[in-house]
């Protein structure tokens, strides 16, 4: 518990959850809020305690995050913690128990929206940050601290501004803040997704002329993908998830009267080393192919890639899952290594040849759903994990 702690400690945890809570206070829902403010709190803090920070900006110019810089004085490779400090939406916020900003302390749970992901840790990191600055000359190589928004909407514009700064060095591994005790994920599935459009002859609903609408046809390449036969890797310990395809969006048609031309599916596909972005799209173009040779239309159905990201997966004894893994055994933790079926950013990094961890943390409740929050107690742990871990790397 916090209250056990030394006095100097239990200062810097207190530090931690009141600057959580002032970036809790400034919404910056994903897609949503302006993040000025949110940065705002970033900037004021890490300048008031002399941290080399600077903005960073996508294509267009706009700010989508924060980097903090700490240089070893010796020669070794740069490591990163990251964690956003966007959000997902609040939804029906009349279902929340408290105001998704309120950014308080109740019975040990700090409360509000971004409590759990992942504005604890934004805070967390920058005091990592701050402690280990005094002795940066000691250090090889060096340490970042990525503060990125433009996560939630899936655009990762502050990841994406991160990797291609000219000024950056180049991280040889990431580990990220989202929460959770009992699992370090060091891998997840990829994905591919795309857009479908269906064509059809339009026509009228009470016509005596029978029309093949494309509603109809849409429905026929759906049941087509739902059928389609993945391979089963389920049990493979070195990806233990098999691939998976979901049809995610169907739009077309409005009113009663016409049978509509046109209609719009979305398509996800997770998918593993055994089971690629080109099998992905293989499949898909494949039942699009069967639609069109069973159900002919007036113009060939179309498939547009949307996005594409690898899986990944690291070993345990790989960096910088291995520092993290046995930091917290130290710590008297035991947390078992992870591959997640949701993508995170970590399969960005992939894409980039950057190793990442993600998913190590405190406890949590209602994540993306109604009365987030997030636990302290197991809040010192955490930051003696990711301490030790950091040193470890930074030959510390």
């Amino acid at each position: 518990m916090i209250e056990d702690l030394s006095q100097v400690a239990q200062d810097r945890m207190a530090s931690v959850v009141e600057l959580a809570g002032e970036l809790i206070r400034r919404p910056s829902r994903g897609g949503i809020d302006d993040y000025g403010p949110v940065l705002g709190v970033l900037e004021d803090w890490l300048t008031s305690r002399e941290l080399p920070h600077r903005r960073l900006h996508d294509g267009a110019g706009a700010l989508v995050g924060l980097l903090v810089e700490i240089p070893g004085g010796r020669p070794g490779s740069w490591w990163t913690l990251d964690a956003c400090v966007d959000t997902a939406p609040y939804g029906d916020e009349t279902a929340w128990s408290f105001p998704p900003a309120v950014g308080d302390v109740v019975d040990g749970w700090l409360r509000g929206r971004g409590a759990a992901d992942s504005k604890l840790a934004a805070a967390l990191f920058c005091h990592i940050a701050a402690d280990l600055a005094p002795r940066a000359a000691e250090l090889h190589g060096g340490l970042a601290v990525l503060l990125d928004v433009d996560e939630h909407t899936g655009g990762f514009g502050g990841a994406r501004a991160y990797l291609t700064d000219p000024h950056a060095a180049r991280p040889a591994g990431v580990m990220i803040g989202y929460p959770g005790m009992d699992e370090v994920v060091v891998g997840g599935r990829g994905l591919w997704r795309a857009s479908i459009t269906v064509h059809a002859p339009s026509g009228h609903s009470g016509s005596s002329r029978t029309v093949i609408g494309a509603i109809s046809r849409a429905a026929h390449l759906v049941r087509l993908l739902d059928a389609a036969e993945l391979p089963c890797t389920e049990g493979d310990p070195r990806f233990p998830l098999p691939p998976k395809l979901s049809v995610t969006a169907f739009h077309g048609g409005q009113g009663f009267s016409v049978t509509p031309d046109r209609v719009d599916i979305n398509v996800d596909v997770r998918t593993t080393p055994v089971f690629d972005a080109h099998d992905a799209g293989a499949l898909v173009r494949k039942a699009v192919a069967e639609l069109d040779a069973e159900l002919p239309g007036p113009a060939p159905t179309e498939v547009v890639q949307v996005a594409a990201w690898p899986p990944f997966r690291l070993a345990e004894d790989e960096q910088p899952a291995a520092a993290l893994l046995a930091a917290a055994a130290e710590v008297g933790l035991t947390v078992r290594a992870k591959t997640a079926g949701p993508s995170n950013i970590g399969n960005l990094l992939a894409g980039n040849g950057i190793p990442a961890t993600a998913g190590f943390g405190v406890p949590y409740e209602g994540l993306h759903g109604i009365d987030e929050r997030a636990r302290l107690a197991e809040l010192p742990q955490v930051y003696a994990v990711y301490e030790r871990a950091v040193l470890g790397l930074l030959g510390g």
